[in-house]
Formats: C-alpha cells, structure tokens, sequence
C-alpha cells in the first residue's frame, strides 16, 4: 500500500504562500490538501477559488479540494477550473449526493466523499464504486487543532474493509487530530492518506516534521 502525506495549508503563512508551497514540495508531501468553509456547514470561513487558482501556479503537487460547504453543486465548477485534481463533497451536505458524485467524475477530475465523525459508513457504501477517495473526519469539522476521537479507529478499520471489498481502488483518507503519538495507530487501522496541518506548520521545523511523517507513512 502506497501511503501518502497531505498537507493542509489552513495553518500554512499565506504571506509568503509560495515559499510553504516549495517548503511542502521539498519536504516529499503527495498532496496538497484545501479546506474551503464557508462559515454556515461549519462556523469558519477560508479562502476561495482565486486563491486555489494562485496555488496551483506555484506547485507541481495535486490539490484535493474539501468542500466544507452547503450547497456543495454551487461551487464545484469553480473549483475545478481553478486547478483542483479531486473535489471531495460532505456527505451531510447533499441530498443528490449520487448525482453531485457523477458531475464531477463527468468533469474528469477525481471524486471523494468525506464522512464527519458521527456519519455511520453505511450512508455510502451504496458510492464506494463511484468515488476516489473516502475522507474520514477524526474530528468535528471546521476548527483546527481538536483532539482525535479514539472511537474513530474502529470506524478507519471498518472503512478499510469495506473499501477492500470492493473492485475500484478507493484511497481511505483521515483528516483530524493526527499526530506523531497516534499516526501509527491510524495506519495500522488501514489509512492510506494522512491529512495534518498544525502538527505541520506549528512546529519548529516543517520540513523536518514533513520528513518525519513521511518515515513513518513507509
């Protein structure tokens, strides 16, 4: 199993975006994670097309964009014509969720689901042949820095069977409280994309902290 790091920028100094991004790139990140939040799925707001449009000038690393947005079909064009390789949509935020998922995969580009922590995985498994990517939230979505829920390995380890049971290669992402105390954990339980910001950006040394992760993603 190829494992891969995605930094979430969120955290990252956008004073000097491009210099994170190389800093990223450097480091051996896989991908780069944006949060979009649109102050009414979750209480924050982020940041928008024009600036994904600007990211995806100053690197070379696939960006998967999370719509942590209502009305997700509203902004999926947008997003996708501003660079985004995946557009992952919230399962809690669609009620065409079957409909949203075949408009972006008609768009060409890569699709993905993301469950928060108290979404059961039997919401979607009817997709699972249909999408790239399975996020699951390991926190509540919409705040950084939260503590992981302990209860969330055993959904991770279900996630991974249901994944292995089906024929498409779905990547099983987790996005929420990671650290390098819990990271093996995670792994073991059967996650294949890593996505951190302030375990990242809030250290002393990104790049080393990049190099780390990565160490133990072999």
């Amino acid at each position: 199993m190829l494992r891969k790091l995605a930094p979430s920028i969120l955290d990252a100094d956008f004073t000097c975006l491009e210099r994170e991004l190389s800093m990223m790139e450097s480091g051996g990140a896989d991908i780069i994670h944006l949060d979009i939040m649109d102050g009414n799925f979750v209480p924050n707001i982020s940041f928008g097309p024009k600036i994904v449009e600007s990211i995806k000038s100053k690197t070379s690393l696939p960006l998967e964009v999370h719509l942590m947005v209502e009305k997700p079909e509203n902004h999926i064009k947008s997003f996708i014509d501003a660079g985004g390789d995946t557009i992952i949509v919230h399962y809690e935020t669609s009620k065409h969720l079957e409909e949203l998922i075949q408009n972006i995969n008609n768009a060409g580009v890569k699709s993905g689901i993301a469950l928060s922590p108290a979404t059961p995985l039997s919401t979607i498994e009817y997709l699972t042949n249909k999408i790239d990517s399975l996020l699951i939230m390991t926190v509540n979505p919409g705040y950084g820095g939260q503590k992981f829920i302990p209860g969330m390995i055993e959904k991770i380890k279900k996630a991974r069977e249901i994944l292995d049971n089906h024929k498409k290669t779905v990547s099983l992402e987790v996005d929420g409280g990671i650290n390098l105390s819990n990271l093996s954990k995670i792994i073991e339980a059967g996650a294949e994309t890593i996505v951190v910001g302030q375990l990242i950006f809030k250290s002393k040394n990104p790049e080393m902290t990049i190099k780390k992760i990565k160490d133990i993603l072999k």
